[in-house]
């Protein structure tokens, strides 16, 4: 780990029930990607996640989510041992990070 590490506030980092789980996060990103938002202005993400998921499958993509927002894995490192190009990992994380925040702003409101 760097220095730096980003930390989210997500329920296997934090132990509070009150963050999203890695899993909803999960389950929101597939949900996207089969069904992307039109007219949206987080669009483009549901389409690049849906781009992601067809050309790797769920199970990296999964993988990636976890390691960025659970073990706090750099983006650029998260596709270490996985078939999945770097670029596509901070896309991945990015996506997961920002879907994490809605998550919990939900929640808040």
């Amino acid at each position: 780990m760097s220095d730096f590490e980003a930390l989210y506030d997500v329920r296997e980092r934090t132990g509070n029930p009150e963050h999203a789980s890695v899993d909803d996060v999960v389950e929101l990103v597939f949900e996207r990607a089969q069904h992307p938002r039109t007219n949206h202005h987080d669009g483009h993400l549901d389409e690049l996640m849906a781009t992601v998921v067809d050309r790797y499958g769920t199970a990296p993509v999964r993988t990636v989510i976890h390691r960025v927002l659970v073990d706090g894995t750099p983006f650029r490192t998260t596709t270490q041992d996985l078939e999945v190009r770097n670029v596509d990992g901070v896309r991945i994380g990015t996506t997961a990070g920002q879907f994490l925040d809605e998550l919990n702003a939900q929640d808040d409101g």
